[in-house]
């Protein structure tokens, strides 16, 4: 007797046991496994990683970007749509199959570049054309007081300020260089030096002093007085 009613109150314990688990039990199989999404973003044409590209889950609002190799991690849940986006590349959606059996998700997506032709827009000093009608009525034709001081210059002020203003450095640097060029062309005999310049000094118009006289050059012609 004592066996059957220890046997009667196990099988009791089990079953309250078993009504009080069975709400968590199918709860926990109803739950989506925690899935750790990988990969990396890439451009469609050259396979280069983007960086910072956004993947986020929209229904949960949550997500990360990727880094300067394009390679990105985020825990999502078993049946997430993901999206993809980058400033100049369409939207790429991925979906984590809800029956997926492992822990971890590696995709590589590859971003197509959308080039958008933004619409023209125009940018003017005036509120309303009526305002810029106004003003432009309203102006005041220029002077002759009123024009530029480079227009005022004619050629006898400009030949004055030519002799009465200093060198510039850059007029000393080039005078200095073409000082330094026909000292070196005199060093080695091509430039000009004092006894070239003087015919006294200079022994090749002697030279041609005295042909001249042997040609009779310098001869009393008849008829012509000196």
């Amino acid at each position: 007797m004592i066996s059957v009613r220890v046997s009667f109150l196990l099988t009791v314990l089990l079953l309250a046991l078993g009504l009080l688990l069975a709400p968590g039990a199918v709860q926990a199989q109803g739950q989506r496994p925690v899935v750790q999404f990988t990969g990396i973003v890439a451009s469609g044409d050259s396979l280069l990683g983007v960086p910072g590209a956004a993947i986020f889950v929209p229904k949960a609002g949550r997500g990360t970007t990727s880094n300067e190799y394009g390679y990105f991690s985020l825990p999502v849940l078993a049946g997430d749509s993901i999206v993809i986006r980058s400033l100049g590349y369409r939207n790429q959606y991925v979906i984590v199959p809800e029956t997926y059996p492992r822990l971890s998700y590696s995709v590589i997506v590859q971003l197509q570049e959308d080039a958008t032709i933004l619409p023209e827009v125009r940018i003017f000093p005036y509120a309303t054309e009526r305002a810029f009608k106004e003003a432009f009525l309203a102006m005041k034709t220029p002077s002759e007081n009123d024009r530029s001081a480079a227009e005022k210059l004619n050629e006898q002020t400009m030949r004055r300020m030519f002799n009465t203003l200093p060198v510039t450095s850059m007029g000393n640097y080039r005078q200095t260089m073409q000082a330094q060029q026909q000292d070196q062309q005199r060093r080695m005999g091509f430039g000009a030096t004092p006894a070239t310049n003087n015919p006294l000094l200079n022994p090749f118009s002697w030279l041609q002093l005295i042909k001249q006289v042997k040609a009779g050059e310098f001869k009393k012609k008849e008829g012509v007085d000196y």
